[in-house]
């Protein structure tokens, strides 16, 4: 009889060796071994190859600067111009997320600032080599395009300056391959039962604990302030009814630039959906 139960046990026993067994680790694949003068060939290369490109192109775009009408030492601002025009442009396309404000212009001025490299090469080797001539002048298509370079590299930069980079905010919910942990059910020890205990009084509710209030805004320009209160109707206001305000607040007058462009700006960045508002509509003058 001893035997046959110890046989019986025995499978079970095995089972829940199993389940209670810690679960093995899986094997990582090793990272492959870069040899050292491969990363080190990456790692110098690569400037050293820009450097090169930079050299390589800057005697075309000085020699397209001459035929546009630029003085000979002026005219390797050129060079220089296109050159620090496609870095700016590539990182901050490489740089901002997507979907953030600016992030398509930059990509598109990469774009721009690349294939105006390249096509500065083939033109003035084209000239160069006596495929076109430039005598007795440079053709009017060439001198207007080179001419624009300068300028619409300028304002290009100045717009990626001036628009914010937005960092994505950090989501609160758990990635979703974070890994997954089996929880075991610990048993419940029963809980003793208690006496009944004789009724007694109530307690004494305590007050509700007041919510609590968002910080108080700080402006980098007091002038906000006198604007925020317009926004209290449910509308977005005016030029016309903010400079109302901040005459009568003692501010004097204010320009239309400065109050569009800096103080309601500065008032929509601290609380960005009151820029969702309609616009509030004009009040009739009385005369």
């Amino acid at each position: 009889m001893a035997d046959a139960k110890r046989s019986r046990t025995t499978p079970r026993r095995r089972l829940l060796r199993r389940i209670s067994s810690p679960t093995p680790t899986p094997r990582t694949t090793p990272a492959p071994n870069i040899p050292w003068w491969a990363t080190l060939f990456t790692d110098a290369g690569r400037p050293i190859v820009a450097i090169l490109v930079m050299i390589m192109c800057a005697p075309g775009e000085h020699h397209l600067g001459v035929l546009a009408g630029w003085d000979t030492r002026l005219a390797w601002g050129m060079a220089s111009v296109l050159a620090a025009y496609a870095g700016i442009a590539a990182v901050v396309a490489s740089r901002r997320p997507a979907g953030a404000p600016g992030k398509t212009s930059a990509v598109i001025g990469a774009w721009l600032a690349l294939g105006a490299a390249m096509a500065a090469q083939p033109v003035s080797h084209l000239f160069v080599t006596g495929h076109w001539s430039a005598t007795p002048h440079a053709p009017a298509w060439l001198v207007i395009t080179v001419s624009c370079v300068p300028p619409l590299v300028l304002g290009h930069l100045l717009h990626l300056a001036a628009t914010p980079a937005v960092t994505p905010s950090a989501s609160v919910d758990a990635p979703a391959d974070a890994p997954v942990v089996d929880r075991v059910a610990a048993t419940v020890a029963p809980v003793p039962a208690v006496p009944p205990v004789p009724e007694q009084a109530p307690a004494p509710q305590l007050p509700a604990p007041e919510p609590e209030q968002a910080p108080a805004i700080v402006y980098r320009d007091l002038r906000c302030a006198t604007i925020r209160p317009l926004y209290n109707g449910g509308t977005r206001p005016g030029t016309a009814a903010m400079r109302d305000a901040l005459i009568a607040a003692g501010h004097g007058r204010v320009g239309d630039s400065t109050i569009r462009g800096q103080l309601r700006a500065e008032v929509e960045e601290h609380e960005p959906h009151l820029a969702a508002y309609p616009p509030a509509l004009h009040a009739p003058r009385t005369g």
